[in-house]
């Protein structure tokens, strides 16, 4: 599950970690929740250059009757997402790299939920391995709506004490194959959907102001002080 996550990135480090051909504008998100708008790297068309949208979080399939069912379908399992009617029209031609900077987990403890936030040591930018669709409202003429999702795998050493899922974190060097609209190997797409194995990413407990999506605060990524 990955259901709130960062992204405080300067536009120089997003330009560099995605290989962007212009600098991106983005004001700083320290609790990005679901429904809401964020950044995603797409190509959409082949041979052509990356680029930041904001699309809106929560995967509305192109044959979907209503909107709500994005609202249940912030996350994909990589267990069978090349198959499932939701998502397999988006994993073979609409996949996108969600940029981030963090993400959080809820671990059990005792009767509360401790909130943690895991991010790169060095602070940098990543990439979450998404899905994204375009939609039409019939009840608003057909306005088009576009709309991701984060794809999740099993915990890694890192997260497994926290939770038994995490997002899909892709290594630089698979973003090409990812991203090119012109790949359609579900076998060589699903290999890199795996835990991410680097040693490079810190898990720390912050504070529960991060519970409630109304805290889009820098706070929200503080290390908790401890007494």
């Amino acid at each position: 599950m990955c259901g709130r996550y960062t992204l405080t990135s300067s536009g120089e480090d997003l330009a560099l970690a995605f290989d962007l051909p212009e600098l991106p504008f983005l004001p700083p998100r320290y609790n990005l929740a679901p429904t809401q708008q964020a950044a995603v790297v797409r190509v959409t068309e082949p041979g052509g250059p990356r680029h930041i949208d904001m699309l809106k979080w929560g995967l509305i399939p192109y044959w979907a009757k209503e909107a709500s069912i994005g609202n249940r379908m912030i996350n994909a399992r990589s267990e069978g997402v090349a198959e499932k009617p939701a998502y397999k029209f988006s994993f073979k031609k609409k996949r996108c790299l969600v940029a981030a900077d963090g993400f959080y987990e809820w671990k059990k403890e005792g009767k509360a939920k401790q909130p943690y936030l895991i991010r790169r040591k060095d602070h940098k930018p990543f990439g979450f391995a998404g899905l994204w669709s375009t939609w039409r409202n019939p009840e608003h003429g057909g306005q088009l709506v576009e709309t991701f999702t984060i794809i999740t795998t099993d915990a890694n050493d890192l997260m497994r004490p926290l939770h038994d899922r995490m997002p899909v974190i892709l290594s630089q060097e698979n973003f090409d194959l990812w991203l090119d609209p012109k790949t359609e190997d579900a076998e060589k797409l699903q290999s890199l959907l795996v835990p991410y194995a680097g040693q490079d990413f810190e898990a720390f407990p912050v504070s529960r102001a991060v519970n409630s999506p109304a805290n889009d605060l820098a706070e929200c990524i503080e290390p908790l002080v401890v007494d």
